[in-house]
C-alpha cells in the first residue's frame, strides 16, 4: 500500500458535546445544537472562522441531556472524533438552535481541558493517521500482515455478500457498491458501521477501538448480524426495494480524507409508494388544467427533495390540500318547492319576505340549472333569526352548511390566505371551509359582515370583493393555492345588523334583504311554537310538568323584555324552567309533624310530597321568579309638562322610542344641547330653532318677556335622556320642532303620539329609513298615533295587519301638518289658517 503526505489536525480543538448520535471517521452526521456551550462554539468559532482549519472541531459523545447543561462540565468520553463542519444552518423555531452537518476525519483522545466556558477547548492527541490513501480494498493486503489481513479480507467478503443479497437495480444499493470498491481497507469498519443499522452503544464500541485489528473485530459481528437478518427476510419473501432501503442507514455526503464520496439519500428517504399514491390522487381529483399543471410541477420537485428539508413538509402539505379540495364534487339540490315551503314554515314563523326570496331562488334553479349562486345579505337586529334562516336554507336545498364568523377579523389573509413563502402559511377561511364541507356548492354563511375590522395587515372587506361578486368569483385566487378556484356554485349568505358600516363597494355586490323585528303577536306565536318547547327539552321538563299560558307570555314580552328579537325572551323562559326544575326535583318538603300519622307517632324523617302537576305560571309566580317588571308604559307619564315630545329612532338592535325634553330660562339666546348627540342631530336642532324663529309670528310663539323672537332674552336647553347612549341620525327633526313648539306655546303634546322624520329649513318633512322597526317600537310602547313623512307612506304596506289596525297613522308633507296632528285641537297658525305664497319660476 502506497501512502502519501500525512495530514495533522490542530493540537487544540473546541469540543462539541453531542447527546444523540455518534460520529465515526469517514461518515457525515447531522447534529442539532441548542445547549449554551454548543451554541457559543458555533457562533464564536464556526461562523467567525475564515480558514479551513477553523472549521475543524472535536465531537465528543455526551451522556447528559444538553437541555440540562449546567456550569458543571459532565464527564467527557475518553475518545472523540475530529470533524469538518461542512454546513451550518440556524433557526429560531421552535427555539433558537443550529443544525450542523459534520464529516468525521479521525479519532483523538483528550489530553487536558484548557477552558470550559463559553465553550469547551481541549488539548488533544491524534490517534488515527490521516493520509492520502490510494490503494482501494479490492487490491488485497500484504501477506505479512497476518491476522489483520485475514480480518480485513473477511470483512470485505461479508460486505460483498451483503450487497449480493440486495437488488442492484435500486440506486442506493448501486451507489453503496461503488463506494465499497473505492474505499481503502482502514476505512471499512468505520464507514460500514455508520451505514448499517446499529445502536449508538455499538457505534461507541467501534469508536473506542483505536487499533485497526480491534476495529475489525468490533464491526464484523454487526455486519454478520445484518446478513443473517436479510436471510430471514428472504425466507419469508418480504424482501423488496423498501426493505433494502431500510437495511442501510446511509448518511448524506460521506467524506473521507483524500477522497470525496457523495452518496445522495433522496432515493433512500423517498417513500416511492406514498409518492405514487399521491400522484394517483392528483390525477383523480379532477381539478382544473392550471391547477393540475401546478400540482405536477410541485410533485416533480417533491420527488427530488430530501425529506429532511423544511420545504419538503410545506410542499407535501400543499399537495395534500390540493387533492382534498372539492374541485368537481357537489351535492344535488332538492328542488321540491312545496316541501321547501313546508320546511321553512315549520322552522320559522313570519319572515314572509325572506321565505319568498328563497322559494324564488329554488324555482329559478329548477328551471335553469346553471344559475350562479346569488349573494344574499340579511340585515336586521340581533335575535331575529338571520343565522338560523341560513341554516334552514341549506336544509331546504339539501346542501352542506358552513358558518364563517367575520366579527373582529382585521387581516386580509383570513380571507385570501397567506403566501407559501411565509412561515406558518395557511389558506384563507373560504378555502378552508370548502375543504371542511368537501363539496363545491355548499351554503356559506358570512356572519356579522358589518363588523369587519381594518389594520396594517390589510382590509378584509376589500378581500371579500372578489368572493362576493357573481361575475368574478368563478376564478377566486387564494394566496396559498395561487391557482383559481370556482366559487360560482356556492350560495353565499351574509348577515349584518346595519348596512352603515359595510363599505359601499361590498354592499353593492350583495342583495340586501331587511329582516325587521317581531310584533308582540309574532313573539307569542314564536314562543309557543319554538322557544318554550326548546327550553323544556334543554331543562329536562315536559309539557305535563310546566304550563305557560299565552297571557303570561304576553306579560313577559311587554314587561320584562323590550327588544326586536327573541333572545332575551328565550332567556326568561330558561329562568322559569330552572325554577320549576328545582320544584320538580326536590318536591315540596313538609315537616315531621305534618308527615307523622297517629299510627306512626315516632316518625322523625322529612317526607317529600311531589308538587301538583302541571305547574302553571301566572303573574304572581312570574313576579316571584323574574322579579318586578323591568319596563312600564311610561309615555303618558313623561308628557305631563310642555316641552316634551316622543320620537322614533332606529338602532342596530331594532326600533326605540326617543324622548326629547326642552326647557327655557332667562338668558342671552344661547342653545344648549345635551345627551351625547352626533353632528346630524345637532344640525337638526339648529334647523328646528331657525324654522321656529322664522315662523314665530305665524304660530304665535313668544319668549320669556313676551317678544316675537323666541330666543330674545331666553336660553334654551334641549336634552335627550339616556345621555350615556350615543344618538345620531336624520330622523329627529320633526320631534325637536314639536318639542320646542310645545315649550314656546305652553301647550302639551298628545300623550299617545310618536313621530319620525327629517326637516328642511323651509319646513318640509323628508323621508327616513327603518319605518317598520320604528313603528313596531311605537306599538310595543303603547302609542296610538304615529306621525310619518308623506313619502314613507309606501313603507306601511310591510307592516302586519294587526299593527296597522291598532295604530292611527298620520302622513305629513310639511311641519304644519305635523304640528296639527301632534296637539289636541290642532295648532294655531297651521295649514288651516296659513298658506305659503306660490311663486312662479323666472327661468
Amino acid at each position: 500500500m502506497d501512502s502519501g503526505r500525512e495530514i495533522q489536525i490542530p493540537s487544540r480543538l473546541p469540543l462539541l458535546l453531542t447527546h444523540e448520535g455518534v460520529l465515526l471517521p469517514g461518515s457525515t452526521v447531522r447534529f442539532s445544537v441548542d445547549s449554551p456551550r454548543n451554541m457559543h462554539l458555533v457562533s464564536q468559532r464556526l461562523l467567525k472562522g475564515t480558514s479551513l482549519k477553523s472549521t475543524i472541531i472535536g465531537v465528543i459523545p455526551n451522556t447528559r441531556d444538553p437541555e440540562h447543561d449546567t456550569d458543571d462540565l459532565p464527564t467527557l468520553h475518553k475518545i472523540g472524533t475530529a470533524g469538518i463542519a461542512v454546513q451550518v444552518v440556524g433557526s429560531n423555531w421552535p427555539k433558537p438552535h443550529y443544525t450542523l452537518l459534520i464529516t468525521g476525519l479521525c479519532r483523538f483522545s483528550v489530553s487536558s481541558l484548557l477552558k470550559e466556558r463559553p465553550f469547551v477547548l481541549a488539548e488533544v492527541q491524534q490517534l488515527d493517521k490521516l493520509e492520502q490513501y490510494t490503494t482501494p480494498a479490492t487490491e488485497g493486503v500484504p501477506a505479512e500482515e497476518g491476522e489483520l489481513g485475514e480480518l480485513s479480507h473477511k470483512f470485505y467478503q461479508a460486505a460483498v455478500q451483503l450487497l449480493g443479497m440486495l437488488d442492484m437495480s435500486v440506486p442506493v444499493v448501486a451507489k453503496f457498491r461503488r463506494l465499497l470498491d473505492s474505499l481503502p481497507r482502514e476505512a471499512l469498519p468505520d464507514v460500514l458501521a455508520s451505514m448499517i443499522r446499529t445502536s449508538n452503544k455499538e457505534k461507541l464500541q467501534v469508536l473506542d477501538a483505536v487499533t485497526l485489528e480491534e476495529r475489525f473485530k468490533k464491526a464484523l459481528p454487526m455486519l454478520t448480524r445484518q446478513i443473517e437478518g436479510l436471510k430471514l427476510i428472504k425466507k419469508s419473501r418480504k424482501i423488496g426495494p423498501d426493505n433494502e432501503k431500510r437495511v442501510l442507514s446511509v448518511r448524506k455526503g460521506g467524506v473521507f480524507p483524500g477522497r470525496q464520496f457523495n452518496l445522495d439519500e433522496e432515493d433512500e428517504d423517498e417513500d416511492g409508494d406514498d409518492t405514487a399514491a399521491l400522484e394517483r390522487k392528483i390525477h383523480g381529483a379532477k381539478m382544473s388544467e392550471a391547477a393540475l399543471r401546478v400540482c405536477l410541477k410541485e410533485l416533480k420537485r417533491l420527488k427530488k427533495m430530501p425529506q429532511s428539508m423544511p420545504e419538503y413538509a410545506l410542499t407535501r402539505n400543499y399537495l395534500d390540500l390540493m387533492v382534498e379540495l372539492p374541485w368537481s364534487k357537489s351535492t344535488k339540490d332538492c328542488l321540491d318547492i312545496r316541501a321547501a315551503r313546508t320546511l321553512l314554515d315549520n322552522d320559522h314563523y313570519a319572515m314572509d319576505k325572506l321565505k319568498r326570496r328563497v322559494l324564488e331562488y329554488l324555482a329559478v334553479r329548477q328551471l335553469k340549472t346553471s344559475l350562479k349562486g346569488p349573494i344574499l345579505c340579511f340585515v336586521g337586529p340581533p335575535g331575529v333569526g338571520k343565522t338560523s334562516v341560513g341554516r334552514s336554507i341549506a336544509r331546504t336545498l339539501g346542501r352542506e352548511f358552513h358558518r364563517i364568523a367575520l366579527g373582529g377579523v382585521c387581516d386580509q389573509s383570513d380571507i385570501r390566505g397567506h403566501r407559501r413563502t411565509y412561515v406558518g402559511s395557511m389558506p384563507g377561511r373560504i378555502i378552508n371551509g370548502l375543504k371542511t364541507v368537501a363539496v363545491n356548492n355548499p351554503v356559506f354563511l358570512l356572519d356579522e359582515v358589518d363588523k369587519l375590522g381594518k389594520s396594517l395587515q390589510g382590509d378584509p372587506a376589500a378581500a371579500l370583493l372578489e368572493v362576493l361578486d357573481p361575475e368574478q368569483n368563478h376564478s377566486f385566487t387564494d394566496h396559498y393555492l395561487n391557482v383559481a378556484f370556482d366559487l360560482s356554485q356556492v350560495l353565499f349568505i351574509a348577515t349584518a345588523n346595519t348596512t352603515a358600516t359595510i363599505p359601499p363597494a361590498l354592499l353593492d355586490r350583495m342583495e340586501v334583504l331587511q329582516v325587521p323585528g317581531y310584533t308582540q303577536e309574532e313573539k307569542v306565536e314564536i314562543a309557543h311554537r319554538h322557544l318554550i318547547p326548546n327550553q323544556l327539552e334543554q331543562h329536562g321538563l315536559t309539557p305535563q310538568q310546566l304550563h305557560i299560558p299565552q297571557d303570561t307570555t304576553q306579560h313577559i314580552i311587554s314587561s320584562y323584555t323590550r327588544e326586536a328579537g327573541v333572545r332575551s325572551l328565550e332567556r326568561k323562559f330558561g329562568a322559569i324552567c330552572r325554577a320549576v326544575a328545582v320544584k320538580v326535583a326536590e318536591g315540596h318538603r313538609v315537616t315531621k309533624t305534618e308527615a307523622s300519622t297517629p299510627e306512626d307517632p315516632t316518625q322523625q324523617e322529612d317526607k317529600a310530597v311531589p308538587p301538583e302537576l302541571p305547574i302553571v305560571i301566572d303573574h304572581v309566580a312570574l313576579k316571584d321568579i323574574l322579579g318586578p317588571p323591568l319596563f312600564e308604559m311610561e309615555v303618558s307619564e313623561r308628557l305631563t309638562l310642555p316641552g316634551v315630545a316622543v320620537g322614533l329612532a332606529w338602532t342596530p338592535l331594532g326600533g326605540e322610542i326617543l324622548f326629547v325634553e326642552a326647557s327655557r330660562m332667562e338668558g342671552e339666546g344661547q342653545l344648549t344641547l345635551t345627551g351625547q348627540l352626533g353632528d346630524v342631530m345637532k344640525e337638526s336642532a339648529h334647523l328646528a330653532i331657525s324654522w321656529l324663529r322664522a315662523n314665530a309670528k305665524t304660530y304665535q310663539l313668544t319668549n320669556m318677556v313676551g317678544g316675537p323672537d323666541p330666543l330674545e332674552a331666553t336660553d334654551i336647553h334641549l336634552h335627550f335622556p339616556a345621555g350615556a347612549v350615543t344618538k345620531d341620525g336624520p330622523s329627529a327633526g320633526v320631534t325637536i320642532v314639536t318639542c320646542l313648539a310645545s315649550l314656546f306655546s305652553g301647550r302639551l303634546v298628545r300623550s299617545d303620539v310618536a313621530m319620525t322624520g327629517e326637516i328642511t329649513l323651509r319646513g318640509l318633512v323628508l323621508p327616513v329609513g327603518g319605518i317598520k322597526d320604528k313603528v313596531l317600537a311605537a306599538h310595543r310602547a303603547g302609542v296610538k298615533r304615529v306621525i310619518l313623512p308623506k313619502r314613507n307612506e309606501k313603507d306601511l304596506e310591510e307592516l302586519p295587519a294587526n299593527v296597522r289596525a291598532d295604530l292611527d297613522f298620520v302622513t305629513a308633507a310639511n311641519l304644519d301638518q305635523v304640528l296639527n296632528a301632534a296637539f289636541d285641537g290642532g295648532f294655531p297658525g297651521t295649514a288651516s289658517t296659513h298658506t305659503h305664497p306660490q311663486l312662479s319660476s323666472k327661468l
